[in-house]
């Protein structure tokens, strides 16, 4: 149930400092409203007035190894953990440093801080930063258990009251209860999700009253505005979750005393309204309360002059800095070879073993199922930060048996069933890897990676939002494509999508023997992979290789030619590979296997085209939009000259994936149907 009682009075807690902070938060408020917004310096601002106090009594109670997942009305807490001030106002103007170095959005924030609680970086969507968040405690647990690491940290995720009605809260929780994870709901409640007030959010208004019975987690409620019951509330809280190592939910009643925004006026709130907010401020209370412990008027007046001095001379500092160069805007997209601040594989002490990318094939051709699970086995061996999870991924072996047996070897730490929720799979993935574990989550169909898409979108983004101060390397592996049959819901491919976003590179192996390369690379890389596993091909004959060897690993970038040939050149990749060979059949074609769409090797399939001077690109995804047109442009603009026909393509019409088999090869490109557009091509 809810608890009102406040527990004991926090006389512990240094009033002096947590004064001087929200102050300071105040300060910086209105000097980027007064100041640097109509000076155009700040072009998103979010006051945390009303916010501020119990945001600074959470943060003074953190410590090292705790991971804290903000959103865009954090930064009192940040500057309880540290964030130096010329940083938190410089991030906000778009200037050098300030953790983001003008790259996003300066409140969406990120700090490292070996020595303390980090801020985990920021996302800009609302509720999306509780799933990551419930990744890093999961990662603390398994650290426990598992590796040895035994500390005390825990994770906190910060969300107000509207976030409480997002898909991400709602999976958080049922992760973090399910697993009996050390995670604190921080609900900041100021009644409105920018102008809708919180009965359209939560039913009866109250987050803490309607998860009363909910199993699993403890509950505490009450008045952030006051500073002896806010603080003895946090305390409570904290040491709830770093004691007994299970969920806790705290809300907090605040007021939201500006806008949600610099520019939002509040004309959805009537004067009464705005009053009784203004007449809940706590910096008052919290003055009564500094007063009760010695800190009196004229030291309140010296901290007021600190702080007002402190800001002025930050704001100098950042501005000092200028603004970031556009010279290395496009740097950090991927790794570079630095390693980020916080997490990755590699800077734990352990090394990945030797590898080489020559294949050396040995023993019978085994099947991509095999190959695939054979991979997995091998480096969940030798990295003991790799992890396996997803729906029915454990005893099951998954629903396309390629973990079979993997849970009864590895253990249920180590590969494990999931909830039904896409965005909790790869959004919990998301914290493990900032945590630096390797998160390998498996989406069970394409189709059903749709409600993680905001996960998958944030994560590519972290190295570059944050100039490489985080990365969440991971292997994201999704079956996807038509088999037997097809449909709407599991036969999709639609891979264009993943190569659209920046900061993921995409594996669409066609074999065996390039799946063990491509797969085993993305598990010792420092990027995010989506590992496109074909249904068609995981047990095709076409597709079976030999073993290539338990050190082989296959660069991404580098397509291979199947076929060799000087009449034209076809482009293809995944299910399509043996359908073009089997159109080719008799003819002088080049046929070039992608392998990898993101990156995908442009200098092959130039040069073969220069040298064919035709060009036919086959796909499975849908033709507009599809990721054949994107090579096509580049065809049509880096060797336009050299081509006696048109750049020429093969795909699916644009419509799903019908069901029945005579209806799915109609629409399929087929031996038939590729042959039919290379004779055309030919006759130019």
């Amino acid at each position: 149930m809810a608890e009102k009682d406040p527990g004991r009075t926090a006389t512990d807690v240094d009033w002096r400092e947590v004064s001087r902070l929200v102050l300071t938060s105040r300060e910086m408020d209105r000097i980027e409203e007064e100041e640097l917004v109509p000076a155009r310096k700040v072009l998103y601002q979010f006051s945390a007035r009303g916010h501020d106090l119990a945001q600074v009594l959470l943060g003074l109670r953190l410590g090292r190894g705790d991971g804290v997942f903000g959103y865009y009305r954090s930064r009192p807490l940040l500057l309880a953990l540290g964030v130096p001030l010329a940083d938190a106002l410089g991030s906000g103007m778009g200037l050098a440093g300030g953790y983001s170095d003008g790259r996003d959005i300066g409140a969406v924030f990120n700090f490292p801080n070996p020595d303390g609680a980090q801020a985990l970086p920021m996302c800009g969507g609302v509720g999306a930063q509780y799933t990551p968040a419930a990744g890093w405690a999961q990662a603390i647990a398994y650290k426990a258990s598992v590796l040895g690491e035994a500390d005390e940290a825990i994770a906190i995720v910060l969300g107000g009251d509207a976030s409480c009605a997002t898909g991400g809260f709602w999976s958080a929780l049922t992760i973090a209860t399910t697993q009996q994870l050390p995670l604190l709901f921080y609900i900041e409640d100021n009644g409105y999700g920018i102008s809708v007030p919180s009965d359209y959010q939560t039913p009866g208004r109250s987050i803490a009253a309607n998860l009363a019975a909910f199993s699993g987690l403890a509950i505490l409620d009450g008045d952030g505005t006051d500073p002896a019951e806010a603080s003895a509330l946090i305390d409570r809280a904290v040491n709830h979750v770093r004691t007994r190592r299970s969920p806790m939910l705290l809300r907090l009643t605040v007021p939201r005393l500006e806008g949600h925004s610099f520019q939002d006026t509040q004309t959805y709130k009537n004067k009464d309204q705005i009053a009784a907010e203004w007449a809940r401020d706590p910096l008052p209370k919290l003055k009564r309360q500094a007063a009760r412990m010695q800190l009196g008027e004229d030291a309140w007046a010296d901290l007021e002059r600190e702080a007002a001095w402190q800001v002025q001379a930050a704001v100098a500092e950042a501005e000092a800095r200028g603004v970031s160069s556009p010279d290395w805007v496009a740097t950090n997209v991927f790794f570079e070879g630095e390693m980020q601040a916080v997490g990755g594989q590699w800077n734990s002490g352990y090394s990945p073993p030797p590898e080489t990318s020559e294949p050396a094939p040995a023993g019978q051709r085994i099947n991509m199922v095999t190959a695939i699970r054979r991979t997995l086995e091998q480096e969940l061996e030798a990295n003991p930060r790799v992890l396996v999870f997803g729906e029915d991924v454990g005893p099951k072996g998954g629903v396309h048996a390629v973990t079979l047996g993997l849970q009864e070897r590895f253990g249920a730490d180590r590969v494990f069933d999931t909830s039904l929720n896409e965005e909790g799979i790869v959004g919990r993935a998301v914290g493990m890897a900032l945590a630096g574990l390797m998160p390998v989550p498996e989406i069970q169909f394409r189709k059903y990676a749709e409600p993680a898409t905001e996960q998958i979108h944030d994560c590519g983004t972290i190295r570059w939002r944050t100039n490489n101060r985080f990365a969440a390397p991971m292997v994201l592996r999704v079956p996807g494509g038509f088999f037997k049959c097809g449909d709407p819901w599991h036969s999709m491919t639609n891979e264009v999508e993943f190569v659209h976003n920046p900061g993921w590179k995409v594996a669409v192996p066609s074999n065996a023997e390039d799946a063990v390369g491509l797969l085993r690379g993305s598990l010792r890389g420092n990027d995010p992979v989506l590992f496109f596993e074909h249904r068609a091909m995981l047990d095709d004959a076409w597709a079976r290789r030999p073993w290539p060897g338990d050190d082989y690993v296959l660069p991404f970038g580098q397509a291979k030619k199947t076929r060799s040939g000087d009449a034209i050149t076809i482009v293809t990749w995944g299910a399509m590979v043996p359908r073009c060979e089997a159109a080719a059949q008799g003819i002088s074609a080049d046929v070039i296997d992608l392998r990898t769409l993101m990156p995908w090797d442009r200098e092959m399939v130039l040069d073969s085209v220069c040298r064919t001077r035709r060009c036919l690109i086959v796909h499975e995804d849908l033709r507009t939009g599809g990721f054949g047109a994107e090579i096509a442009a580049v065809v049509a603009d880096e060797a336009f000259l050299d081509l006696d026909a048109p750049v020429a393509r093969v795909t699916m019409p644009d419509i799903p994936s019908p069901h029945h088999p005579s209806l799915l090869e109609a629409v399929l490109p087929g031996p038939a149907s590729i042959r039919a557009e290379i004779d055309r091509l030919m006759g130019f």
